[in-house]
């Protein structure tokens, strides 16, 4: 029985397909009066779909998320809350003010680039273009020198005369090691007034002879009180923001 329902399924099946009327084709080249070549939307539509799989290392890695993130875990860790605020919230305050920074940036790629390629202004390949300078722009203002010229220079790039003149393959991960540096040195500073509370609550308790008493349970409230008193959320996150700013 199993055996007549298959081929009555595939005996439908292709009879309906060879009286269906012919796809889209799946690749047509389209020469412009300009010279230009634009491809048709089956492939374009093919290439955002395929481009939309690199969108999270894309924001992690290519925004300013790197470096709030890092900060946002070492501020937890030089509290001394293991799970609070969970990470779930870390990572939901990092991403809308990653959205905050960024927004200038979005801003001049919706505005130079997104809306021209719907108006068909630009073809697909000229509104990459166009996206890629704002982007290019903004690692560029937050990358040190020397990181650039070190994966220039094991990528064989020996003479970069111009910012313009920097491959993206090797203006990326300079960003990278640039963000990762960044988050660093803004943690220590973070990491600083709380490793001090932590030194004088373990002196004091081994003054009183209490050395049996874990100096995080003492500590852990007075850290918690100094970070409300100064309104520590807001002033690291306005740090971090004013940190791109300044760039």
């Amino acid at each position: 029985m199993l055996r007549y329902l298959l081929l009555f399924v595939l005996g439908i099946t292709a009879s309906s397909g060879a009286y269906a009327e012919p796809g889209i084709p799946a690749l047509t080249l389209v020469t412009g009066e300009d010279g230009s070549q634009s491809y048709t939307v089956t492939i374009q539509i093919l290439a955002i779909m395929t481009a939309l799989t690199f969108i999270p290392a894309a924001l992690i890695m290519m925004t300013s998320f790197t470096r709030i993130i890092i900060v946002f875990a070492i501020l937890r860790q030089a509290i001394g809350l293991q799970q609070s605020p969970s990470n779930q919230i870390m990572i939901g305050l990092a991403l809308f003010l990653t959205f905050f920074i960024m927004t200038p940036v979005w801003e001049d790629i919706n505005v130079n680039a997104l809306q021209p390629y719907l108006s068909e202004e630009v073809t697909a390949l000229e509104a990459v273009q166009l996206a890629r300078k704002p982007v290019t722009e903004f690692m560029l203002a937050q990358t040190r020198e020397d990181h650039v010229d070190l994966f220039a220079r094991i990528a064989g790039y020996d003479i970069i005369k111009s910012a313009d003149d920097i491959p993206f393959s090797v203006l990326v991960p300079a960003f990278m090691t640039s963000e990762l540096k960044t988050a660093f040195q803004i943690g220590f500073i973070v990491f600083i007034p709380f490793l001090v509370i932590d030194l004088v609550i373990a002196s004091i308790l081994m003054a009183m002879g209490m050395m049996m008493l874990s100096p995080i349970i003492i500590s852990l409230p007075f850290k918690i009180m100094l970070f409300v008193l100064i309104d520590g959320w807001a002033l690291v996150m306005g740090t971090l923001a004013s940190s791109f700013g300044a760039g």
